[in-house]
């Protein structure tokens, strides 16, 4: 049976600009899928736009009430589903020593397939319920549990890329979890992937669940194994590959020293790892050779600002990643990052360009040159001709549904408009999913949000729609104002998970206040 949703509607274009629909139809087939769109129908008209379009009187219509709308859903594009029972604890470490006190001991529990199969539900239930209709997870290395894992997001109705990380290199690995070998390592990829793309399809014939090769970061693998991995990647171009980048000083020196390279990006260059589906979490100190390098492999980063504000890493140069065309998505990186929610994301993410504005009040720009910033200067020129020998993936022209003149983006604010692509169509092209998700068009998946900020929620942070006493009129004083991008903007900064009422994947409602009911 179709679905109409009737109502305001969020819909986002491009980095600078969305529409606000207040009277929006949006007709859902049986499948899941976009059937057709109607942007601007007046009450008395919805029952003919309907008929006009051969629907039949059993077609269930949602009517959306005043302070609600209807938005993309959120795209987590970097977090360790694994580390959630280790949030908002150790932020008084930097990652490295963060990693050996507080996470590698939480992640190892997933040893016990008992503590995952407790463990995973709660978890994708609170990603799910914070608004997230596809994410990008992190397991742990251990094989049966990252099963769990992927078979517990299929069984919930989440989109998402299910990885098992790679971590065999001894003596860069704690004793107590690090994989045996190479060997052992790439067995296990093997068998993930084989084990999620055997699960059963959507409805609307196409999998929800995927897999991810998740090398966690390169110190973390030996050299050899990185060989392999990037040979096994080149045996399948669709698969896509995440991985962190240059999060943290201490973590950027010590790569570097490891691989004897001039850069991180140049690292991953090298073993044909830097290619059109690769995410890479952080890039906090990337140069901009190696955004050019990023930008021509067609890869792109997950921006983290909680975490990177909570382990002291720094602030990701968002602006200049876009004015040099990198694909930049979303992630909430828990538990580097304390909440599971992309609301939160936005929020330091907005706060993040802010300070970088202020730092530079001249306003100077991304140049052609090396700007300087971490001191490594030209990428890694041995990773980038073995990249070409091997046949490497070149990337051309500019995302973000659009050209941007260079310093466009640098050093300046994040607009609305800017961190709602972000969180939604840029984490969609980052995840090589654009096509299906991020927003609202014809055919596309519908992935959505019904969002509320109505004072029945009961989240006291948010103003939110109150007839009793919000519909008296207004003073002549009152500046001009939209309600509905109020709304949006209320929601990004103010709102939380009770303000979601229904989290929709694929047209089928699996989260959300309502479906705690």
């Amino acid at each position: 049976m179709a679905t109409i949703y009737y109502g305001s509607v969020i819909n986002p274009k491009t980095l600078t600009d969305y529409d606000a629909l207040p009277r929006c139809l949006i007709a859902v087939t049986a499948t899941g899928n976009i059937d057709w769109i109607v942007e601007d129908v007046v009450d008395s008209m919805v029952q003919e736009t309907i008929a006009q379009h051969g629907l039949t009187d059993d077609t269930c219509v949602v009517t959306l009430k005043p302070g609600e709308f209807i938005m993309p859903g959120f795209i987590d594009t970097h977090t360790h589903a694994v580390q959630v029972p280790n949030l908002g604890i150790g932020g008084e470490f930097e990652l490295l020593d963060w990693l050996n006190n507080y996470t590698f001991p939480t992640e190892s529990r997933f040893e016990s397939v008992d503590y995952a199969k407790r463990s995973y539900p709660d978890i994708v239930r609170r990603v799910i319920n914070s608004g997230t209709t596809t994410c990008c997870y992190y397991g742990s290395l251990h094989l049966t549990a990252t099963k769990v894992l992927a078979d517990v997001v299929h069984e919930y109705g989440q989109r998402a890329f299910v990885g098992r990380c790679n971590m065999n290199w001894h003596g860069h690995s704690p004793d107590y979890y690090v994989e045996k070998d190479a060997d052992e390592s790439m067995e296990n990829t093997v068998k993930i992937i084989d084990h999620i793309r055997s699960l059963p399809h959507s409805s609307a014939g196409e999998p929800l669940v995927h897999p991810i090769l998740t090398p966690r970061f390169a110190m973390s693998c030996t050299p050899d194994l990185l060989v392999r991995l990037g040979e096994y990647a080149a045996e399948d171009q669709g698969l896509v590959i995440q991985t962190h980048i240059s999060e943290n000083k201490a973590e950027v020196e010590k790569t570097l020293e490891l691989f004897k390279c001039d850069s991180y990006a140049g690292v991953y260059d090298r073993y044909k790892l830097l290619r059109h589906n690769t995410i890479l979490g952080h890039g906090v100190h990337l140069t901009e050779h190696e955004m050019r390098l990023i930008h021509k492999r067609g890869a792109g980063v997950s921006h983290c600002p909680t975490s990177n504000f909570y382990l002291s890493s720094g602030m990701a140069r968002v602006g200049m990643l876009l004015d040099h065309g990198v694909k930049v998505g979303l992630g909430t990186d828990v538990a580097g990052g304390y909440s599971p929610s992309i609301l939160s994301a936005i929020q330091h993410a907005s706060i993040a360009s802010k300070m970088l504005a202020i730092q530079d009040p001249s306003g100077e720009k991304c140049s052609h040159g090396h700007h300087g910033h971490h001191g490594h200067g030209e990428h890694c020129q041995q990773g980038a001709a073995e990249h070409h020998e091997h046949g490497g993936h070149e990337h051309g022209g500019h995302g973000h549904g659009g050209h941007h003149n260079i310093g466009e983006f640098t050093n300046q604010k994040l607009s609305i408009a800017t961190l709602l692509y972000l969180a939604t169509l840029g984490g969609a092209e980052l995840c090589c999913l654009k096509d299906r998700i991020g927003s609202f068009k014809e055919g596309k998946a519908f992935d959505a949000l019904l969002v509320s900020i109505r004072d029945e929620t009961g989240n006291p942070a948010i103003w939110g729609f109150n007839p009793g006493r919000d519909v008296d009129g207004h003073t002549s004083h009152e500046i001009p104002r939209d309600p509905l991008k109020e709304g949006l903007e209320r929601f990004l900064f103010c709102g939380d998970d009770r303000n979601i009422r229904r989290v929709i994947v694929q047209g089928k409602v699996i989260g959300g206040q309502e479906l705690k009911l």
